[in-house]
């Protein structure tokens, strides 16, 4: 639908199905939408409510649905499923409607944000942006062709998927649609003994954002763990000799065939490229990725700002941490940051804030041009650049490691700095951590952190140390929170975070952050801002009622 509307010049924006209605309102009339496509759920549990508050609303698109009324609904607006837009569209009088065809300056999509950092912001982008990132990210994946299929299970409004369908759509390759509760045999939402989605589609390409490949990991290990001690030594075994081999360039078939088989058939065992994007990968999960999926897993980093290109690691890279080096759409330079002791001088790699310039750096900001100024600019020789406020470090090769980010900086009362991304990108390599988040408050002395514990993992410590109850009377028990912290601070310890960087006191999640919770984006990135709030009386009890 988004393709046939920028085709004929017709102003996509985006919208997450799991914003606020607040949000969502000001995004609909910030824009002064007319026409909005949703599904029958979203449109009574959340548009139902808000029509009054946008005037400017005409027509409803309903999808997956086959009512031919709504009553209850207001006067004036227009509200249709897709079979009567078909039938409207084949009439004779409007076939023979055509729309003047856009421009490489003019507006295809106004992406908004999924609001990680508050009220979602508009990113304006035009054809010839969209056409550089796509060509940036396909010159990089040989081979794309009418035999790949592509499955995706990511929301449309998220740049990554939005460039990853635009690019098999370029190239002829099918595509598949499933979701994270329905994507492989152990999904929440397949009944046991059923097949998910990928075991039916059998892609041959997936774009994934860590949270995804994490779980997929930990699932695995937990196997591995439960397997008698010949077969985890075997296992053990087989997976140290493939990742020497990988490093030297080697393939290992009979090693594919005997040992990591049914681990590459979770994705339908004919994968050939995993691209991750969205969020930094842990090492310990990339380099796994490689060797039980049996294809390349590669790292890209790009912005909604920069329409999703930046840079992504070549095929043959096995490397972990980096991100690959700029696409052909744009130029990647840094920007020195005095205060936190990042510089280009730096030896031996360049460090500083990432900025992107390049065909692929879109127009701006919808209605906020002040923001414009402090985050775009326009060189000498008229390129356009994005500052993005991540820092980065510049290989011998040319390939881009993300280190830092200027937004996660938090200055301890003693005056050190940590970097929460950093933190929680180290402890989520921890088996008891699901999912993680860093605190800091500047007027104190320590770091603090709420968990997601891993179910099987903290009920095994619980009763290695005999404390009994209910999940919830678990992840509330203060003997568990300190036995947690321990193990916690080892993997900490292990990862190689100094002693200011560890959390000293946690709070542990008898429940997983979803999107509908409000606390994570639909690509599972934190939202700082609600989970502080979510949070807040446990934020006073662990630093001592302040």
């Amino acid at each position: 639908m988004c393709v046939c509307c920028v085709s004929v010049y017709v102003l996509v924006v985006t919208l997450y199905s799991t914003l606020g209605v607040p949000a969502i309102v000001h995004v609909l009339n910030e824009t002064q939408a007319k026409h909005i496509i949703t599904s029958s759920k979203l449109l009574e549990t959340k548009l139902k409510a808000i029509l009054t508050k946008v005037p400017s609303l005409q027509h409803i698109l309903v999808v997956g649905s086959k009512a031919s009324s709504w009553p209850g609904y207001p006067q004036g607006i227009s509200i249709n499923n897709m079979a009567t837009i078909q039938e409207l569209g084949a009439r004779p009088e409007n076939v023979a409607r055509g729309r003047k065809r856009p421009r490489p300056s003019d507006l295809a999509v106004i992406m908004y944000t999924s609001g990680s950092t508050g009220i979602p912001k508009g990113v304006l982008i035009s054809h010839s942006n969209l056409l550089a990132g796509v060509t940036g990210i396909a010159e990089r994946v040989a081979g794309l062709c009418e035999e790949d299929t592509y499955i995706g299970y990511l929301p449309l409004a998220h740049v990554l998927e939005l460039n990853a369908e635009l690019v098999c759509l370029s190239h002829g390759c099918r595509i598949g649609y499933s979701s994270p509760l329905t994507l492989a045999d152990q999904s929440s939402k397949i009944k046991k003994g059923s097949q998910g989605d990928s075991s039916v589609l059998q892609p041959t390409l997936m774009a994934a954002v860590p949270e995804i490949m994490d779980r997929i990991y930990k699932s695995v290990m937990g196997k591995v763990e439960g397997m008698n001690a010949l077969q985890r030594t075997l296992f053990i075994l087989a997976y140290n000799y493939k990742l020497e081999q990988l490093t030297k360039g080697y393939t290992t078939p009979l090693c594919d065939k005997l040992v990591f088989r049914k681990v590459r058939a979770l994705l339908g065992g004919r994968t050939r490229a995993v691209l991750s994007g969205g969020a930094p990968l842990s090492a310990a999960t990339h380099r796994f990725m490689n060797v039980c999926l049996c294809c390349p897993v590669v790292q890209g980093y790009g912005l909604t700002e920069t329409c999703g290109g930046g840079t992504l690691s070549d095929l043959w890279d096995y490397s972990t941490g980096r991100v690959g080096g700029p696409l052909v759409c744009c130029e990647v330079k840094l920007k020195d940051w005095v205060e936190a002791g990042y510089h280009s001088t730096d030896k031996p790699n360049p460090r500083g804030e990432i900025l992107i310039g390049g065909a692929n750096v879109t127009m701006g900001y919808y209605k906020k041009d002040s923001e414009n100024q402090d985050d775009f600019f326009v060189d000498d020789c008229g390129q356009r650049w994005f500052c993005t406020g991540d820092i980065g470090e510049v290989h011998r090769d040319g390939s881009l490691k993300i280190i830092d980010r200027k937004k996660d900086l938090v200055k301890l009362q003693a005056g050190e700095y940590v970097s929460l991304g950093k933190v929680e990108a180290v402890l989520k390599n921890c088996p008891l951590v699901d999912n993680i988040c860093v605190y800091a408050n500047s007027e104190e002395s320590y770091v603090i952190g709420f968990v997601v514990p891993n179910q099987k993992q903290l009920l095994l410590l619980a009763a290695q140390h005999c404390v009994s109850g209910s999940w919830e009377e678990l992840c509330s028990h203060q003997a568990m929170e300190e036995l947690a912290l321990e193990v916690i601070s080892e993997a900490a310890l292990a990862g190689e975070l100094e002693r200011f960087e560890i959390p000293c006191k946690i709070r542990l999640s008898p429940e997983p952050w979803t999107p509908e919770m409000g606390l994570v984006t639909d690509t599972f990135k934190l939202k700082r801002k609600e989970l502080r709030t979510h949070y807040l009386d446990d934020i006073a009890r662990m630093y001592g009622g302040k």
